[in-house]
């Protein structure tokens, strides 16, 4: 049984630094993609990061050169560290697997 935990989130100032974690247990982790979303209030859950298999990674503009994410596949764990963070980057941040599994989510507030 696949299952994602998201972790780390929490209240911040603008400006400021966060790192969430995603704990993956149930599948051979190490071969697949995993996806961070976030959906903010009143708006689509929308690709923050990916990364492959083989250690490839992306980002949706609005956080290139901000976040970065990245996995270590003894620890069957991604990472995503969200720096110079701005109050538009409050969401609920989500976790996914290549099936379509979600992880319960995690809150990013962005505020002074």
């Amino acid at each position: 049984q696949v299952q994602l935990v998201e972790s780390g989130g929490g209240l911040v100032q603008p400006g400021g630094s966060l790192r969430l974690s995603c704990a993956a247990s149930g599948f051979t982790f190490s071969r697949y993609a995993i996806f961070w979303y976030r959906q903010a209030p009143g708006k689509e859950r929308e690709l923050v990061a990916t990364t492959t298999s083989v250690g490839g990674t992306s980002y949706a503009d609005s956080v290139k050169g901000r976040f970065t994410i990245s996995r270590d596949n003894a620890k069957n764990t991604v990472y995503l560290q969200m720096n110079s963070l701005k109050p538009e980057d409050t969401a609920v941040y989500y976790c996914k697997t290549l099936f379509g599994d979600w992880g319960q989510g995690t809150q990013v507030t962005v505020s002074s």
